[in-house]
């Protein structure tokens, strides 16, 4: 038994959207009591760490509606159906930047919000990077711009707020720390 668990005894769907659906869950407390739980569902995503021959970091800038700003981010994406996050990780770092990569290293895989959604984002480097000729297309709603920052531009960027999101400032603790070793 995992430690704490609620058991759901019911599920009604609410949403299903064309990247996530809501549902609310009933559900037994470990005390016996009933609760609500709403839940985001969310397929999945991957974030490229990409560094280049220079040491730099390879980053995106794009507004992000739900906080009504521009923020800047590693690139990444969502997994389409049946895709293995490492096809992801190749596909999102040529839409976005236009580099390819020679080696993908897996880190690791984490939850982004896990008190309501379940999405997780699989971590990846891009080493040895290369231009692509004919990069992929962004999505048709798509728009950023390239960036190529030192590991001190990132983290003044995280300490005023350009970077905003987890999954980057993640990765610029990460090159921060393999600095230190």
């Amino acid at each position: 038994m995992k430690k704490f668990e609620e058991k759901t005894t019911q599920t009604t769907a609410i949403f299903d959207g064309k990247i996530v659906k809501l549902q609310v869950d009933e559900v037994i407390l470990p005390n016996g009591n009933m609760a609500k739980r709403e839940i985001i569902k969310h397929p999945g995503a991957v974030a490229v760490i990409a560094i280049t021959h220079e040491g730099k970091l390879v980053m995106v800038e794009q507004y992000r509606k739900a906080l009504e700003r521009s923020i800047i981010e590693i690139p990444a994406g969502k997994l389409e159906p049946g895709e293995e996050p490492i096809v992801t990780a190749r596909r999102e770092l040529e839409e976005e930047t236009g580099y390819g990569a020679k080696e993908f290293i897996f880190l690791q895989t984490f939850a982004t919000s896990p008190g309501f959604a379940d999405e997780v984002i699989h971590l990846f480097v891009a080493k040895d990077l290369y231009h692509i000729e004919n990069k992929a297309a962004l999505d048709e709603d798509e728009f950023v711009e390239l960036l190529e920052v030192s590991l001190e531009e990132a983290q003044a960027m995280v300490s005023d707020e350009r970077i905003y999101d987890a999954k980057t400032a993640f990765a610029v603790l990460w090159l921060a720390l393999q600095e230190v070793k």
